[in-house]
């Protein structure tokens, strides 16, 4: 699915607040999980795990985190603000879904959420 374990609304949003287009933003999501899936033991051991099920991982990283990543990833800035912000995204509606939206919204005001998901299916 495009977009890895991001939400559909979480896309939108993400493509909507950035300058990358809602046509590109799934494939550069889904480079995204290609990168992150393989790290998802080492962010389970270097930051806090704020909510996981079958499917996905939900991390909060230190602020410039999504920085380092596209630095990695050979992204530009454009490129790698719209994962963060389509990251945030899907962990607030998360928070909405789990009745922990204020919880949410006031760690991504400290911290970067980084959504991994599980396998590809």
């Amino acid at each position: 699915m495009a977009g890895g374990p991001l939400k559909g609304n979480a896309l939108i949003l993400g493509a909507a607040k950035g300058s990358v287009s809602g046509e590109r933003l799934p494939d550069l999501a889904d480079r995204a999980q290609v990168f992150l899936e393989p790290r998802l033991p080492e962010y389970g051991r270097t930051y806090e795990c704020v909510y996981e099920d079958e499917n996905e991982a939900v991390f909060l990283a230190e602020e410039g985190h999504w920085a380092e990543i596209g630095e990695e990833m050979d992204l530009d800035d454009r490129e790698w603000q719209a994962l963060r912000r389509t990251h945030a995204e899907h962990l607030k509606q998360l928070g909405g879904e789990l009745d922990r939206r204020a919880e949410f919204e006031s760690a991504l005001g400290l911290r970067e959420a980084v959504v991994i998901g599980k396998g590809s299916g």
